[in-house]
């Protein structure tokens, strides 16, 4: 008597390693790089690796796998052409990023003439800068007319400015964005 040996359709994952040799031949055959074809057999693997929740073991396999190279290959083409070359780094070196300690100097120079106002003027600059309330909200928490509250408010601006050295209409949060400003103030009212 013979034994029937049935095959049923083994995971999927334990065919890849035996399509290398096929999709490395495809890769160098679209790339013309020995290098980037090994990227791309890599990449690809890894894809169906992660993806084989998807791949119908029913189909073939080899044609899933050279399906995820080809596209895999064609999104690194799109990819590159969108990226500038600039072997000789001319371009990089227009490129600038303002100095993480300058921000840091910037806010110690900040909170030293923060601290040195009046505790009114801290106390309103503290409302309506960093803490968004209205001219008007800040009155009446304050126990002030409206203008006494403008009032203070100019002056602690101007007050603020003389003591960081800022021109008439100079900001003194130039470049800042509104986010890091209010983090500014925030921190200077942490401190009153």
């Amino acid at each position: 008597m013979t034994a029937t040996i049935r095959t049923t359709h083994a995971d999927p994952r334990d065919r890849l390693a035996g399509a290398i040799p096929k999709l490395r031949a495809f890769a160098i055959s679209l790339a013309r790089d020995a290098t980037f074809a090994d990227d791309l057999v890599q990449d690809t693997i890894l894809k169906a690796w992660s993806n084989i929740e998807k791949f119908d073991p029913a189909t073939n396999l080899d044609a899933w796998l050279f399906t995820i190279l080809r596209n895999t290959f064609y999104s690194s083409l799109r990819k590159s052409r969108r990226e500038v070359q600039d072997s000789d780094g001319i371009h990089a070196a227009t490129l600038s990023v303002k100095p993480a300690h300058d921000g840091h100097m910037a806010m110690q120079e900040f909170q030293r003439a923060f601290d040195k106002l009046s505790p009114e003027h801290r106390e309103v600059l503290i409302l309506v800068g960093a803490s968004g309330f209205s001219c008007e909200e800040a009155a009446e928490m304050m126990g002030v007319a409206i203008g006494t509250v403008k009032s203070r408010a100019s002056r602690a601006r101007k007050r603020l400015a003389e003591m960081l050295h800022l021109e008439d209409g100079e900001d003194m949060f130039a470049g800042t964005d509104g986010a890091t400003q209010a983090v500014v103030m925030r921190s200077a009212a942490a401190g009153f």
